[in-house]
């Protein structure tokens, strides 16, 4: 199944569920400069309005294009009318498109289907390290001082995602969103029933990382 992240940068109308079809996956994930990137596992579309509450969308643009984690994301200036000068400040600030909005599910679920799979690109995604863990995201697999690690696989992308933002704390919220299951209805105490999940897959392991319970707030995998 091809995924494809939508980061929406300003408003969208008609929902943000994930959408499956055929072989299929997009979601989506509102976004503001400087704020979380979700996990990332294959094309990543971001829809950029052109005047956002803390900034202009051009700069936000920008951003996306200095950010490593968004670099390479095919990126939608969302113009509030097509006008010529606007259409050409977007593509001069790193825009590789544009339409006019308002941005709607619609528009989006439209925008990234007309694309073939090879013209949304692949991030390319090089192993993570930390300490002696290496995940290897092209394989699907992480590894302890080059042991194999048994984990189910939304086990193995909750680690992942901790191991690429160590020493920071997430809520119970926050990591629902960025495993992608923000719009499934889940409860924020099912983040508990993956963590220690998680925890016990380590441990058997012999895992030396701790991801560490931080009273109400959430989660946090401290650095070695």
């Amino acid at each position: 199944m091809q995924r494809v992240v939508a980061l929406i940068a300003g408003e969208m109308a008609g929902g943000s569920e994930t959408f499956r079809h055929g072989d299929i996956e997009i979601t989506f994930h509102p976004w503001t400069p400087g704020g979380l990137v979700p996990l990332v596992e294959g094309p990543l579309v971001a829809f950029v309005d052109w005047l956002l509450p803390a900034m202009p969308g051009l700069e936000a643009c920008r951003r996306l294009r200095c950010d490593p984690a968004t670099a390479q994301a095919l990126v939608v200036m969302v113009l509030e009318e097509d006008d010529r000068e606007q259409r050409r400040r977007a593509l001069a600030a790193g825009a590789d498109d544009y339409i006019t909005g308002p941005l709607t599910r619609t528009l989006v679920l439209d925008r990234i289907l007309a694309r073939q799979p090879e013209a949304l690109g692949q991030p390319v995604s090089p192993p993570l390290t930390l300490g002696g863990l290496t995940i290897d995201i092209a394989a699907f697999q992480a590894r302890w001082h080059d042991a194999p690690i048994a984990l189910l696989p939304n086990d193995l992308r909750l680690l992942r995602f901790f191991v690429e933002h160590p020493g920071r704390v997430f809520t119970r919220a926050q990591l629902i969103a960025a495993l992608g299951k923000h719009g499934e209805n889940i409860d924020e105490r099912t983040v508990d029933v993956w963590i220690g999940r998680l925890r016990r897959a380590l441990s058997r392991a012999g895992v030396d990382l701790t991801i560490r319970t931080v009273r109400s707030l959430g989660y946090v995998l401290d650095r070695p």
